[in-house]
């Protein structure tokens, strides 16, 4: 009788910690099938803020030597001095685009008059522009490869753009396009209300500046846009983008009808 009133030694987390917890079928779900590590959704962003940042360094870098070069060759006589090497004349009014020519690489661009009319940062940015749309081209591009691998060729130039507003929105920006408008003449517009690329940029400069720098961070988007179409068999193909609120951007599609 002594021995039954003995108290027990065994540890206390043991007494208390349930018993057949592996038979659980929730548990076994788990250990069967693991859920998946997703990356950081705002990885993408950050990645982009850098690119821009390092192509922007890229861009006035070969800027500057492309400018070194003609500069010695001008210097050297084998190339005729322009007026793109004049300082600019801020008080000149501004000529038409039809009026004002440039040298593929110079700092300011001359109107009528010979009178400068750009400036540097233009020029600047212009190349960045330039540089995020080249990479978004190969990136829409290929990404669209791998979509329609199963499908078959578009028939109707419409059937392509919704598949570019549904299927490849979808795959880059995690939602469709708000509202698609057409004139039935090769011209679409693509509208997203809160366009993922831009939604959480802002500037302490203004809503100005913020404007400006959306217009660049959309370059790659508009070069993704214009490369799918490119690999459905659209080769001329213009995209422009446009923003006048954010986060809502537009984009529009101009497709020649001989296309």
């Amino acid at each position: 009788m002594a021995s039954a009133s003995r108290p027990s030694l065994q540890n206390p987390l043991q007494q208390n910690r349930p018993t057949g917890s592996f038979s659980q079928p929730g548990i076994l779900v788990a250990l069967a099938e693991p859920p998946m590590r997703y990356v950081d959704g705002a990885m993408m962003d950050y990645f982009l803020i850098e690119a821009v940042n390092t192509l922007r360094e890229s861009s006035q870098v070969a800027i500057a030597r492309s400018k070194r070069i003609e500069r010695e060759m001008v210097e050297a006589g084998l190339l005729p001095l322009v007026s793109s090497f004049t300082r600019p004349d801020v008080t000149s009014p501004k000529s038409s685009p039809r009026e004002s020519s440039t040298n593929l690489n110079s700092t300011t661009r001359t109107g009528a008059g010979g009178k400068a009319t750009g400036s540097p940062v233009d020029e600047e940015e212009e190349a960045l522009r330039v540089r995020l749309e080249a990479i978004g081209l190969h990136v829409g591009s290929n990404f669209t490869e791998r979509l329609c691998a199963d499908r078959g060729l578009f028939t109707e130039t419409l059937d392509a753009i919704k598949f570019i507003c549904k299927d490849l929105w979808t795959s880059f920006w995690n939602k469709q396009v708000d509202n698609l408008r057409t004139n039935h003449r090769g011209v679409y517009v693509l509208q997203d209300n809160s366009f993922h690329t831009i939604s959480r940029l802002s500037s302490w400069h203004g809503r100005a500046e913020a404007l400006k720098r959306a217009k660049t961070y959309t370059a790659m988007p508009a070069g993704i846009i214009k490369g799918a179409l490119t690999r459905l068999g659209y080769q001329t193909v213009t995209v422009t983008p446009e923003i006048n609120n954010l986060p809502q951007c537009t984009f529009q599609v101009k497709i020649p009808r001989s296309s």
